[in-house]
């Protein structure tokens, strides 16, 4: 395997301080593990080092989180096999993302969704899979499951663009990471303003406060760019925001965050405790639809 080029996650475990509400669901993680079982891709934008699916329970059994959401690493392409058997490995406590192609067989397709799989992801930030000029493609494909379709923007003013097709896209849309602009951007950036009226306009819209540290500007440990966007998001549509932690924080080759740090300073900019149980818990459990539910 090849050496791994970007940082691994913080081993400092803590619970946050203030404990998590039950039920909290992590949202947005990857593992990347067993690699002479599950080969990375030889068309990949990083090369990832041993982030165990143990490494990810341990985190969350130390900040007190219950479920999970896999969102298949895009080192492994569309080959959905590590993301796969770990479902199979905890079936209703764990949920995925799947990165699949137009093309994937309905065989396949029947695989996945039997597995947990509730989503398959568009990535234009690392374009190795599918991306956003398939989204009316995939959409047909998996409209028939209730699938949703996650977006990985490239850059927030992407959105602009899109925004005419993803007011025509029939299945449920979720933004990742704030829709991905940047703390200098701010609350009136473009692209920022098309996710705030797509969130406000469609009752089947999310997004994923998650990945700020990334965005930010002015950078860690403060990120003081990024707390006027989440509040925004929060004020919104407090009932369309999900967390995510974002573990292992893939890519990144000059800092590592801590992830009890992360939670106690979204708790820090929330704006108000009615939003904790929804953002940390009750969304996700609707989007996802844990329990089996619809």
């Amino acid at each position: 395997m090849t050496a791994a080029d970007v940082l691994a996650p913080s081993a400092a475990l803590r619970p946050p301080r203030r404990a998590l509400p039950a039920g909290t669901i992590d949202c947005h993680a990857h593992i990347f593990d067993r690699f002479e079982r599950y080969p990375l891709a030889g068309e990949r934008k990083y090369s990832p080092p041993l982030c165990t699916r143990e490494a990810w329970l341990a985190l969350h059994a130390s900040l007190g989180v219950e479920y999970g959401v896999q969102v298949h690493g895009t080192p492994y392409g569309c080959d959905n096999s590590i993301t796969l058997d770990f479902l199979r490995e905890y079936p209703g406590r764990f949920l995925g993302v799947a990165a699949i192609r137009p093309d994937v067989s309905e065989a396949e397709l029947k695989r996945l969704d039997a597995a947990g799989f509730r989503a398959a992801r568009l990535m234009d930030q690392f374009p190795n899979g599918a991306t956003t000029a398939m989204l009316e493609d995939i959409a047909r494909r998996v409209a028939p499951y209730g699938w949703h379709i996650e977006i990985n923007i490239a850059k927030s003013a992407d959105w602009v663009d899109l925004e005419p097709r993803l007011r025509r896209c029939p299945v449920p849309l979720v933004f990742d990471h704030l829709g991905r602009v940047r703390g200098s951007e701010g609350v009136n950036a473009p692209g920022f303003t098309v996710v705030r009226r797509l969130l406000a306009g469609r009752d089947d819209c999310w997004t994923k406060i998650s990945s700020w540290y990334r965005l930010s500007d002015t950078g860690l440990p403060a990120c003081e760019d990024m707390r006027p966007l989440v509040q925004a998001l929060l004020n919104d549509r407090p009932d369309r925001c999900v967390w995510g932690t974002n573990w292992p924080h893939p890519g990144l080759t000059k800092f590592m965050p801590n992830d009890a740090d992360l939670v106690d300073q979204l708790e820090s900019w929330l704006p108000g405790d009615a939003v904790r149980v929804p953002l940390f818990a009750a969304n996700a459990r609707k989007l996802y639809r844990f329990g089996g539910n619809p």
